[in-house]
């Protein structure tokens, strides 16, 4: 699959001090895929979003509450969600990324995915709310703007992130185009993502919630999307697949306590290619959370193998697919 990859500088410039999402996040993953040419993408510079395509998830009060914040100096939104001066320019880019990437992966059919690697991350700002180290939910934004100027009639969103994506929920949960499908540690942070939070009206069935035990590893969470979110999308028929792409799930990393490696997120990444080679859709990868420097890095480029490669993943095993297969015939009997 050829693919691009998204950066720009101002993740750099999005300082939020000690905090464990810092810019040492991307100076790693930059650093790792250089070492590996980029895995042959094309590198591109982010853009900024337009009023426009953020408006399509935030309402214009969040958006000037953000660059409020950001041009006055700076400072903290929440505890855990830091604005400095040029925050709010770096969070235009990384919803930017999202948009352009979108453009090129709807406009060009030889491009079949996109990796956006900026910061601030976005999954858990919701429609009116910043948080969780995020300020506008790039996925969502991205997504949106997919539906709104070319005719993607319907979007998966698989939020393999280990905490809830209680944003990217909050936008999309009443809505019938986007099927939301999160894995993640519960109980953690944020305290949403109940199996019972099932979506509303024309969204109805649409929001998966998928926890997982702390201590869950990588047979785990591949038959979650080799057997679920599989299942899923081919009834969903999705003309998009968007990845919320957390690595905070790795047996290193220290605000969580699942058992992943780098292998692990190969194989999810190659079953989401394949997933999305049987759909005829491409797939927009948005770099979420990872706080252990060498594995994010390292998972990161694993990811980005896997999506460009042709090797198959490894399959699930029996046992752990057929565990998957009972939350199938528990909710949605008919698929099972």
């Amino acid at each position: 699959m050829a693919g691009i990859y998204l950066r720009h500088p101002l993740s750099l410039e999005h300082d939020t001090g000690s905090h464990p999402e810092n810019p040492d996040r991307i100076r790693a993953i930059e650093a790792a895929l250089e070492a590996n040419e980029w895995r042959g993408l094309e590198v591109l510079e982010a853009p900024a979003a337009s009023a426009e395509q953020i408006l399509r998830v935030h309402p214009q009060s969040h958006i000037a509450a953000i660059q409020s914040l950001s041009e006055s100096g700076g400072g903290h939104v929440d505890p855990d969600t830091v604005c400095s001066p040029r925050s709010y320019e770096a969070a235009l880019r990384s919803a930017g990324a999202a948009t352009s990437a979108v453009d090129r992966l709807i406009g060009d059919e030889a491009t079949r995915f996109a990796f956006c690697g900026l910061r601030p991350p976005g999954h858990h700002a919701e429609r009116a709310r910043a948080r969780g180290f995020c300020l506008f939910n790039n996925v969502a934004i991205g997504v949106a703007h997919a539906l709104a100027e070319h005719g993607v009639e319907r979007a998966l969103v698989l939020d393999w992130d280990v905490h809830h994506g209680n944003g990217t929920q909050d936008v999309f949960y009443d809505s019938g185009q986007v099927l939301f499908a999160s894995i993640h540690q519960s109980p953690l942070y944020p305290g949403t993502g109940d199996p019972s939070e099932r979506g509303h009206g024309a969204g109805d069935g649409l929001t998966v919630n998928l926890p997982v035990a702390p201590g869950a590893g990588p047979d785990e969470f591949l038959a979650i999307v080799q057997t679920v979110i599989a299942t899923l999308a081919r009834e969903f028929e999705p003309g998009l697949i968007a990845v919320s792409a957390g690595y905070d799930a790795h047996a290193a990393d220290p605000l969580a306590d699942c058992m992943l490696d780098e292998a692990a997120y190969a194989d999810m990444a190659a079953s989401v290619r394949d997933l999305a080679a049987e759909l005829e859709a491409p797939v927009l990868v948005c770099l979420e959370g990872g706080y252990a420097l060498a594995a994010l890095a390292a998972s990161v480029d694993a990811t980005i193998a896997a999506l460009k490669g042709s090797e198959a993943p490894r399959r699930a095993p029996a046992e752990a697919a057929e565990s998957q297969r009972l939350r199938l015939r528990d909710r949605w009997p008919q698929l099972a």
